[in-house]
């Protein structure tokens, strides 16, 4: 039974940035301050933001507004500080570290704060016993860092993978639906929200590999780090692309992944194509969709929405409710105290397979140049696909490989890049795992 205490007592909270998910929180919880399942209130007492002029769907006059988030975060009136401002550095991570020095639980969905300063953050928050909490900063309203954090404890994770940005998802969605070329899909996703004015962070894979680092760190119990991931984005991929992996029976999507092999650690970025029949091929528009493989538990599949005004505040609800209630638990399973940065994997032990498109020469010979090629390199061709010229003088030559050592397709693609009848740099893309 809950001590009486936890029961009735009134939590005050205080919300720092009021963009569509902090407003989104505030509105909930203004009609619910009842909703954590253990009872108790919580009340947002004090806001933050840019702009105190700024047009809300909500009246922010009830509360008491701070200038400074760091102030908001000191406030005797604040008990639980939420912080969704934003960005690794600057007011957002000097809140968050003078709330964690006071003993503060924080509830925060900056991914690039948690992935850039997790550890230290961790050890703050340890020494000083208040917990710090991020649902909200991976996959939106999916519960994927609980899955981690919590239900697989009593597992041994291998790798988690799968779909972490959801721009991108509707870029290359749109992009195979429509057969519409990525710069007029992008322009489409800003003119409609889903995508930034700046929207590097999101196609050029950032986004995606801060959720991921997040993840590596709670999958394996090792310190977040955002510097040793390897990034690709989607600028690069083409319409054609798209349209010959689906005749190979694939679709094109970013996929996020870290992997563990004995004492080190994968974690990357980058497009992928996935068989059409596979749950990640699946998974189209702004939907976000994970794999989760441990040694007891075999599989585990999760999909739903990665962002939103509901279901992110949602998510940071479901800390609030967890403070509430007293959880305590290391932040990225271990003690901060021992936790340690990963060693990446040696490329020389990873492999897979690869999507290969060249542009050739349209004359005799160019064929047998790619293939003896590949045979140097020691790939071998699993399937290929050859199509009509297009332009005089012209030919586009697809292939997928088997599975190999990526040295070696990377050694591949030079010798390839080198050859006279090739004719611009081929186009790598790996192929993801069943």
């Amino acid at each position: 039974m809950l001590p009486d205490l936890v029961m009735s007592k009134v939590w005050k909270i205080g919300v720092a940035g009021l963009g569509t998910v902090g407003g989104g929180l505030v509105k909930y919880l203004v009609e619910h301050p009842g909703f954590a399942p253990a009872g108790g209130k919580a009340v947002v007492t004090g806001v933050c933001a840019r702009s105190r002029s700024r047009p809300r769907d909500f009246d922010i006059a009830t509360f008491d507004w701070y200038d400074d988030p760091v102030l908001l975060a000191q406030s005797p009136q604040t008990d639980i500080f939420v912080e969704l401002i934003g960005g690794s550095d600057g007011p957002a991570k000097v809140a968050v570290e003078a709330a964690l020095a006071l003993g503060k639980p924080v509830v925060t969905a900056n991914k690039a704060l948690i992935a850039e300063h997790g550890a230290e953050l961790a050890r703050l928050a340890e020494a000083h016993g208040a917990p710090l909490l991020f649902e909200a900063a991976v996959m939106g309203g999916t519960p994927a860092v609980k899955m981690l954090r919590e239900a697989m404890v009593g597992d041994e994770v291998i790798s988690v993978a799968g779909i972490l940005n959801g721009t991108c998802n509707y870029i290359l969605t749109e992009m195979e639906s429509h057969e519409r070329a990525f710069a007029d899909v992008l322009g489409e996703a800003q003119a409609k929200g889903y995508a930034e004015a700046d929207p590097t962070m999101d196609i050029g894979g950032f986004d995606a590999a801060h959720k991921i680092t997040i993840l590596a760190a709670l999958a394996f119990g090792c310190a977040p780090n955002y510097a040793a991931a390897e990034i690709e984005g989607v600028e690069r991929v083409e319409l054609l692309d798209i349209r010959l992996a689906r005749e190979l029976g694939y679709r094109i999507r970013l996929t996020a992944s870290a992997e563990k092999a004995g004492d080190g650690i994968s974690v990357r970025v980058h497009p992928a194509l996935a068989p059409i029949a596979h749950p990640l091929s699946q998974t189209v528009g702004a939907t976000n969709a994970l794999f989760i493989k441990g040694v007891r538990i075999p599989r585990i599949f999760i999909q739903g929405p990665g962002a939103g005004e509901g279901p992110t505040a949602a998510a940071c609800c479901a800390d609030i409710a967890d403070v509430m209630t007293g959880a305590v638990r290391p932040v990225f399973q271990k003690p901060a105290t021992q936790l340690k940065t990963p060693k990446p994997i040696d490329a020389a032990h990873r492999t897979g397979q690869a999507y290969l498109r060249l542009m050739v020469r349209d004359e005799a010979g160019a064929l047998a140049a790619v293939t003896e090629a590949l045979a140097e390199a020691g790939v071998s061709i699993d399937s290929f696909l050859q199509k009509p010229v297009e332009d005089e003088g012209r030919v586009p030559i697809v292939l997928t490989t088997h599975e190999v050592a990526e040295t070696k397709i990377m050694d591949a693609v030079t010798r390839l890049a080198a050859l006279p009848q090739v004719l611009e740099s081929p186009r790598l893309i790996r192929i993801a795992r069943a």
